[in-house]
């Protein structure tokens, strides 16, 4: 059977460099393809878009990854910028919302990281604080490291059954939860730190960076369910 083919959402950024080159580039850290491929899948790079598109660009995979990034607009969800919040991603937040929901419509298993757990509360009437201490590395651009501990039950229990530690680099966190939404996992300070939807869907997310560790099961459960999802098209 083929590999399930997995969107991953990447970014624009006005200046990339490599060789004697220093141009606008669509941006996604290897780890994330990278682990695609380890855990079973065949990795695409989705650049934003019209979100008009969006739908037909989900229906062409099987599987779906929200990449994490920069804080969403405290618009989304009827906030006012917090100092410490992030300047607005506005042209990703529009591309990626609609992502979530061509996803979530078509049935097409969703996995969220960091951002992209935040932003799939947001696309689901939720709320998100805006700054918390301890849930990033000593520095910028350093991870850090933390214990989050699985709800029993819940399908990301299912896939991680113990407590695991975990590369972590945040400063919201999800407040209200979205529609349906139930809590998977929790950091040792009660902080959220898993999401999904109950059900027969695959819809997850996580807080922290699982493309920079060397465990794999959240995407390999990611890639187990949009390999089912191929068979039971078939």
């Amino acid at each position: 059977m083929a590999r399930p083919l997995i969107g991953v959402s990447t970014y624009w950024v006005g200046s990339a460099r490599w060789g004697g080159w220093d141009l606008p580039s669509a941006l996604l850290p290897a780890g994330y393809p990278l682990l695609v491929r380890r855990s079973g899948g065949l990795a695409a790079l989705l650049p934003p878009d019209d979100p008009a598109h969006a739908a037909d660009a989900v229906a062409r995979l099987d599987g779906l990854v929200v990449a994490g990034g920069p804080d969403v607009e405290p618009a989304r969800y009827g906030a006012e910028p917090d100092p410490r919040t992030d300047p607005p991603a506005r042209e990703r937040d529009i591309w990626e919302l609609a992502l979530i929901d061509a996803a979530l419509a078509a049935g097409v298993p969703l996995l969220g990281i960091c951002r992209g757990m935040q932003l799939l509360n947001v696309a689901l009437g939720g709320t998100l604080t805006q700054h918390i201490d301890g849930h990033r590395g000593p520095r910028v651009g350093v991870f850090g490291r933390h214990t989050v501990k699985p709800v029993p039950g819940t399908r990301y229990a299912e896939a991680v059954p113990e407590a695991a530690t975990v590369p972590t680099y945040h400063h919201q966190a999800v407040d209200a939860l979205g529609r349906g939404l139930v809590i998977s996992a929790e950091a040792e300070d009660g902080t959220p730190e898993a999401v999904e939807l109950p059900g027969d869907r695959f819809v997850l997310g996580v807080q922290w960076h699982p493309e920079m560790d060397e465990d794999e099961r959240v995407m390999r459960a990611l890639i187990a369910a949009a390999a089912g999802a191929v068979r039971a098209a078939s």
